[in-house]
């Protein structure tokens, strides 16, 4: 129980320093954001579909980016 807790509360932390960092344009807060969403996502399903449309959206921009250079 203890260390589900504690999970959360840095899965919170951490998704509250990547919305920080996203008003912030030196500071990169994706890098804090992503991992506490993959932390939530265990625990929340809203985490988890935010998570999975996250996934979708960069292997999109993937492949188009990809198709590009291949031209």
């Amino acid at each position: 129980m203890v260390k589900k807790t504690i999970r959360i509360t840095i899965g919170i932390i951490l998704v509250i320093i990547g919305m920080i960092g996203g008003l912030i344009p030196i500071f990169q807060g994706w890098i804090f954001g992503i991992p506490g969403l993959i932390i939530l996502s265990d625990y929340f399903p809203p985490f988890k579909r935010i998570l999975e449309w996250a996934k979708r959206k960069a292997g999109r921009s993937r492949k188009n980016h990809d198709k590009k250079e291949a031209e």
